[in-house]
């Protein structure tokens, strides 16, 4: 049996959206041929993009050798100077180098080197530990790093020195994989030094069947049940909406991109209209909010009797609000028309699990392409309020015309199981290895700074 070694920050008890890939295939590998051994952090909680969940460390197999850093992450001190110069935050700096250091001590049996790149700059780390235990190395990126429009930076020059990095970080890699489809396109037609020499593909994080099978949260009769699970961006789509004309001039930000409408700030105005225009509906709509809301999350939900949140859960609790669910918010940034988005929210496959309608509030990309054929799916603009609040009246009267009152069960798309995601990531793993057997040349790396 091959071995990898994986360098992954996010791994359990860390949960969150960022955990599963990786837990997806430390836990699958080994049925494709091949052994993790995997370098994590301490697995503190950071902040809210990095939330504990216990449960998950149990899913990992006993016999994957699981090697964590013998610090925590040093405290950061704030430096706008640093931030606009573009230097990655100490704690990134830290994990790159404490990573590097022990996959070197602990992976001299490794025969590939797979980078978890969340943070991004762990593919510096990735890079060094190939070199110095001379073997191939894979980027696992999920989303496009310097490409992608949820990282707008403060400006043109700014985005251009991203760029530069993210091309140095990827330039002896042997392998570079996404998750979603226009993200390795722009990979693609921003580097093709890099597509010239190495595979750059789209595989998919999935979901794991198996979560899906414990029953629904119970929940009270004659409740049209709303939920919307994992973080929301009021903050931070606020703060765009402030700072806009000054990104527009100076040039870092994608055109007409606005983050607000991936929160819930525009489905708590619809679903006020769809009140209004029966109201029937009073008393009976809840809309739930499940993880870690921050001050801006809870001010708009002030004043509104509707909405339950309650916290941060457990995957295993998370998936059971799911499957309660009459249907499934699924918010995304908005783009002009035409303009495709460059990410798959993790929160996708998992929803298309849970076989619940879902309400997809997304711009043009891949998730629309997903989605635009399930009959269990209303597609609207993400800002379309009035679009939402008739969906919410539709799909509550389909509800209440059900036997059970609610809607059936979708079928979820068997090409999303994460076998099959872990199996397409073995297929590079094998392509990989069998190059770097075959005496491909090896590259000097580049370092972070």
């Amino acid at each position: 049996m091959r071995r990898v070694l994986f360098l992954a920050r996010q791994f359990p008890p860390i949960g969150g959206a960022g955990v599963h890939r990786t837990l997806g295939s430390v836990s699958h590998l080994q049925h494709y041929g091949y052994g993790p051994i995997v370098v994590t952090g301490q697995a503190g909680h950071r902040d809210r993009w990095e939330p504990r969940d216990e449960e998950l460390a149990a899913r990992v197999p006993a016999d994957v050798p699981v090697h964590r850093l013998d610090r925590p992450d040093p405290k950061d001190p704030s430096s706008r100077l640093e931030s606009l110069r573009g230097v990655p935050p100490l704690w990134v700096r830290w994990w790159v180098d404490e990573s590097a250091r022990l996959a070197e001590a602990v992976g001299s049996d490794a025969d590939v080197v797979y980078a978890s790149c969340l943070p991004y700059e762990t593919a510096f780390a990735g890079a060094r530990v190939a070199q110095a235990l001379g073997r191939p190395w894979v980027a696992d990126l999920e989303d496009p790093w310097a490409l992608d429009e949820m990282r707008p930076q403060p400006s043109r020059l700014h985005a251009a020195l991203a760029l530069r990095q993210m091309r140095r970080a990827l330039s002896t890699a042997s392998a570079v994989i996404m998750a979603a489809p226009e993200a390795a396109e722009r990979v693609k037609a921003a580097m093709p030094e890099l597509v010239a020499r190495v595979t750059v593909r789209a595989i998919p994080i999935g979901y794991e069947p198996a979560d899906f099978v414990a029953p629904p949260e119970p929940r009270p009769a004659g409740t049209f049940r709303i939920v919307h699970t994992g973080s929301m961006h009021t903050d931070f789509g606020e703060h765009l909406r402030q700072t806009r004309t000054r990104r527009r001039l100076l040039g870092g930000t994608a055109p007409g991109l606005d983050i607000l409408t991936r929160s819930h700030v525009f489905l708590v105005q619809a679903i006020e209209r769809a009140i209004a225009a029966d109201p029937s509906l009073a008393g009976r709509v809840e809309l739930h909010l499940a993880g870690e809301l921050t001050p801006a999350d809870r001010a708009a939900c002030e004043g509104r009797g509707f909405i339950r949140t309650p916290g941060l859960l457990a995957h295993r609790e998370t998936v059971a609000l799911m499957r309660s669910a009459d249907l499934l918010f699924l918010p995304m940034h908005d783009l002009p028309p035409g303009s495709r988005a460059g990410l798959i929210p993790y929160k996708t496959f998992e929803y298309l699990a849970a076989a619940r309608p879902i309400l997809a509030a997304v711009p043009d990309g891949d998730v629309r392409d997903m989605l635009g054929s399930l009959a269990q799916v209303s597609l609207v603009r993400p800002a379309d309020v009035t679009a939402m609040a008739e969906v919410v009246g539709t799909r509550a009267a389909a509800a209440a015309a059900a036997p059970d009152g609610r809607e059936a069960d979708a079928e979820p798309p068997a090409e999303y199981e994460r076998t099959r995601c872990v199996a397409q990531i073995a297929a590079v793993l094998d392509a990989v290895t069998g190059d770097y057997e075959a005496g491909a040349p090896r590259r000097s790396v580049a370092r972070s700074r």
